[in-house]
């Protein structure tokens, strides 16, 4: 999969520079372009045209949502993520009704807004695999874990969801020696601070167990294999 092309759509310029230092540490995105009205965007998006918008409402000659129709008529693949002060109910009804992604309210958290991010690319990477469908892939992909009476007191904690803790899965038990969290990082496609998240939940729930290994130099590796 090619990076996923990018632009910020933000009427405040130092807001729109933290978000694409933000986007930036994202190896899979790739941000081409920031606007700080509808007029800009709407020509960055006709000579670039990218993969994901990232949304405000309270643009300066136009609200983000009334844009919408004109956003999804022109380019309907676009993946769009508002980030807004916008609290209205009809505002986020109407984002809802044009296929908006994420919903995020400011002041955004920085651990909610990668949770978006990585929930987004994950599910990107998901659409990219070519496998035949079923309920399960089709819940993943619409978010749609219901809790039920067997899995009601197993549900994931904040920060750890379904998509990325099986691809974890599926490289520990890929790996007959171990592997640290810097080499499951590269395999998983995210930074080592998310798979060391992810990794010792494993623990948590004894999934997985840590050695400590101790090279000829340098610091000792924290090593993870499957139980």
């Amino acid at each position: 999969m090619g990076k996923i092309r990018a632009v910020i759509v933000e009427d405040d310029f130092r807001v729109a520079e933290i978000h694409e230092k933000f986007l930036n540490k994202f190896v899979e995105i790739d941000v081409i372009g920031k606007a700080l009205n509808a007029k800009q965007m709407i020509r960055i998006l006709e000579q670039k045209k990218p993969d994901l918008l990232l949304l405000d409402v309270y643009l300066p000659d136009k609200l983000g949502t009334d844009l919408l129709p004109v956003i999804r008529q022109k380019y309907p693949k676009i993946d769009i993520i508002m980030i807004t002060a916008a609290i209205d109910q009809e505002i986020l009804e109407h984002a809802l009704r044009y296929g908006v992604e994420y919903y995020l309210i400011k002041p955004v958290k920085m651990e909610r807004f990668y949770q978006t991010i990585e929930e987004y690319l994950n599910k990107s990477q998901l659409l990219q695999t070519k496998r035949d469908l079923d309920q399960d892939f089709v819940d993943l992909i619409f978010r749609k874990n219901f809790p039920t009476k067997e899995n009601k007191g197993s549900l994931l904690p904040k920060g750890v969801d379904e998509i990325t803790l099986t691809k974890v899965r599926t490289v520990l038990e890929m790996s007959d020696t171990g592997l640290s969290a810097e080499q499951v990082s590269v395999q998983i496609g995210a930074s080592r601070t998310t798979a060391r998240r992810y990794l010792e939940y494993l623990i948590s729930v004894r999934e997985c167990k840590a050695e400590v290994v101790y090279g000829v130099v340098g610091r000792p590796e924290r090593r993870y294999c499957k139980i």
